[in-house]
């Protein structure tokens, strides 16, 4: 008998620690909760942000504070189910003077019919160093000035206006990275399903070598003198060489372009997205 209400009791929980295995249920009602949490941080300090499900963007700030907020989301088919879970969303820190870590708790328990995620903004002083790893989530990462270490596993990886070393890969997922500067840190850009590109200065002094599987290699918009190229690598050099770049893909291509070739080809995009919005009011209005 005391077994049976051991169980019994731990059943509810066994319930309501669902993942994304919803046995059929509809997940309609959802909790969500917010906190924003500021430290100081050393001119040469780390921030590191460990998530499981949900996105994570990463900005530069000036000043020397790193201001945290996350959003924690509960999933559940009841209203009741999903309050419940929000609480069990743990967050925890570990904070020193150049090192701010924050990780997104592991739920334990058998989880049904219930799904939880984490999403989190975080601005950062510019010249810190960023380490972020994502299970399942976009990681975006925005003109920082220090390296760059971003490794997920479904979902991508974009990165705006960077300027030191990166470190970028996925499992699932493209790998998108835009440098406003290159400096003599390395820039390794590697995914096994997506595609990766990059964009560069036209002046930047690099050691480049890309390699496809199953896909192709286009350079747009800068100059690379080849040193060894066949249908699935190219190794060259960019003004003379220098930092050395290595951009991977299994199932998918590589993109090397210059950032005026990248802003121009945004442009292009975003004029034909606003075409064709035209056109389907213009079609709406007819009807």
């Amino acid at each position: 008998m005391a077994m049976i209400r051991r169980l019994a009791a731990a059943l509810p929980i066994l319930v309501l620690l669902a993942a994304c295995s919803c046995g059929g249920l509809a997940l309609t009602a959802s909790a969500t909760d917010e906190w924003t949490h500021t430290y100081p941080l050393t001119p040469d300090g780390e921030v590191s942000i460990e998530n499981t499900n949900g996105r994570v963007d990463v900005e530069a700030a000036d000043g020397s504070t790193v201001e945290v907020h996350a959003e924690r989301i509960a999933k559940a088919s009841t209203e009741s189910g999903a309050r419940e879970l929000l609480p069990r969303i743990t967050i925890n820190e570990d904070v020193k003077p150049n090192r701010v870590a924050i990780a997104t708790g592991k739920m334990s328990g058998v989880m049904i019919g219930a799904s939880f995620e984490v999403r989190y903004r975080v601005r950062a002083p510019k010249t810190a160093a960023v380490r972020v790893t994502n299970t399942n989530g976009s990681i975006t990462v925005s003109s920082m000035t220090g390296d760059v270490v971003a490794h997920g596993t479904n979902g991508g990886v974009t990165g705006k206006a960077l300027s030191a070393g990166v470190d970028a890969s996925v499992v699932n997922g493209q790998v998108n990275i835009d440098m406003a500067a290159v400096g003599s840190q390395k820039i390794a850009l590697h995914t096994v399903n997506g595609g990766v590109t990059l964009a560069l200065p036209e002046d930047a002094k690099a050691d480049v070598e890309a390699t496809v599987t199953n896909g192709g290699i286009s350079v747009t918009g800068v100059k690379i003198e080849v040193v060894e190229q066949s249908r699935r690598r190219i190794q060259g050099k960019m003004n003379g060489g220098g930092t050395p770049i290595e951009l991977r893909t299994v199932n998918g291509g590589v993109r090397i372009r210059s950032r005026a070739t990248a802003t121009e080809e945004a442009g292009k995009a975003g004029e034909a997205g606003k075409a064709g919005e035209a056109g389907k009011a213009g079609e709406a209005g007819k009807r």
